[in-house]
């Protein structure tokens, strides 16, 4: 295999308030709890079910984790992209643990809020505000993902 490829992608809804971290060199670091559900017919008793599987993400990318602050709340659905990371720690009392987590790097990594104004979950907030001048249409333009390499002029 000449390479390898490190790339999640997660559409869920957040399962509490993004929790606000700092650096000790005063950077902003945002911790966020997705859930992705995964629903089917059982087909043995023809009754539905549903699987919710949570994934820890962890927000390095400085304006990504403002707006992720500021906009995403208990709820939101939002699109993201990282990498998953896997980190060694040892508990108070001593005990060596590992925690999996996606990671949107400081540069790198992708975020998509997709609930829009008033819609639940307060999504979207008045991040990416609307184009033109009214016009009766109470939905927000439609919000540019979040990159963290914006000045890399490479497509995707």
């Amino acid at each position: 295999m000449a390479g390898s490829v490190n790339k999640v992608i997660l559409v869920g809804n957040l399962g509490r308030d993004p929790e606000v971290r700092h650096t000790q060199a005063g950077g902003l670091i945002v911790q966020l709890s997705v859930a992705t559900s995964e629903n089917w017919r059982d087909k043995a008793s023809g009754e539905r079910k549903e699987r919710t599987e949570w994934h820890r993400v962890v927000i390095f990318n400085e304006k990504m984790a403002e707006v992720a602050q500021k906009y995403l709340r208990k709820g939101a659905k939002v699109y993201l992209e990282g990498q998953i990371q896997t980190r060694k720690w040892t508990d108070q009392s001593g005990v060596e643990k590992y925690t999996t987590e996606v990671v949107l790097p400081r540069f790198g990594g992708t975020m998509t809020m997709l609930d829009g104004r008033g819609d639940g979950g307060g999504g979207g907030g008045d991040y990416g505000s609307e184009q033109g001048g009214g016009g009766g249409n109470d939905r927000p333009a439609a919000q540019p993902p979040m990159r963290g390499d914006m000045d890399d002029d490479i497509p995707f």
